[in-house]
């Protein structure tokens, strides 16, 4: 369930109890001769909880808003179990619900990691690095990314020294919006090319694990519209990949 909904759905409720209290039954209450003057415990309950409900919406739905790492589509910056904070207002204020933009307050970059939901299923959000802006002619080679004829430069970074599937991989550092941004090539896996314009008002997203990655370079995912993006990740709060213990060392780790 939309986490939006539901608490949007939970405001209402609990408002429209404590309204209704406050219009209609407490009169009732205080006109009655027999001392049945309890507030009812629903209302109650209403009236504690409407406050609480309301400013997690408005933080989740302006400010920021929490979000776990499902995969290792972002290693190795990222891995499944972290989870991050996503600055909500970095690209503008939207409405709840319907995603609607009521103030801009900036525009995404090249090399920000960015939540989205997923064109073919808003359902579900996913998180990229943004590659291409509206306009951009992008390419991909054998994991050599070109933006409008430029080419992304990359140098080697060593191997990934994890003790899972992707050990031993090679790490390179990509250079992106004026930084260099750390990339995994999972070994034994083919790279996939892409060749295409990103249209007006969308953008083309693509993860930092190059070859497990399904992102703008598959059809499932495409071009992202701009009406899509949910906000800007930040920051890890903690990792907890489950079965297993929190990774403390990973509190607080800039997202870069």
């Amino acid at each position: 369930m939309d986490l939006g909904i539901l608490f949007t759905a939970l405001l209402a409720v609990t408002g429209g109890i404590w309204l209704l209290d406050v219009v209609v039954l407490k009169p009732r209450r205080a006109a009655l001769a027999d001392g049945r003057k309890a507030e009812p415990v629903v209302v109650e309950y209403a009236r504690s909880f409407f406050p609480v409900i309301l400013i997690v919406l408005l933080v989740r739905s302006f400010l920021f808003e929490p979000y776990r790492i499902p995969s290792e589509s972002m290693m190795p910056g990222l891995i499944a179990g972290d989870f991050i904070f996503v600055n909500k207002y970095s690209y503008g204020l939207r409405l709840p619900i319907t995603n609607t933009k009521i103030f801009s307050m900036g525009e995404p970059k090249r090399g920000d990691v960015v939540v989205f939901r997923l064109p073919s299923d808003p359902s579900t959000n996913l998180i990229k690095r943004l590659i291409g802006l509206p306009g951009d002619r992008i390419t991909v080679r054998d994991n050599i990314v070109t933006v409008n004829g430029v080419e992304l430069k990359q140098r080697a970074a060593g191997q990934y020294m994890g003790n899972d599937e992707f050990a031993g991989s090679p790490l390179v550092l990509e250079a992106l919006g004026g930084k260099d941004h750390e990339l995994l090539l999972a070994k034994d896996r083919p790279a996939a090319d892409f060749d295409g314009i990103v249209p007006a008002e969308h953008y083309f997203f693509m993860g930092d694990n190059r070859n497990d990655s399904e992102d703008g370079r598959f059809a499932p995912v495409g071009f992202v519209p701009e009406p899509n993006l949910v906000g800007h990740a930040v920051l890890v709060a903690f990792n907890w990949h489950i079965p297993g213990w929190p990774q403390w060392r990973r509190i607080g780790k800039k997202i870069e």
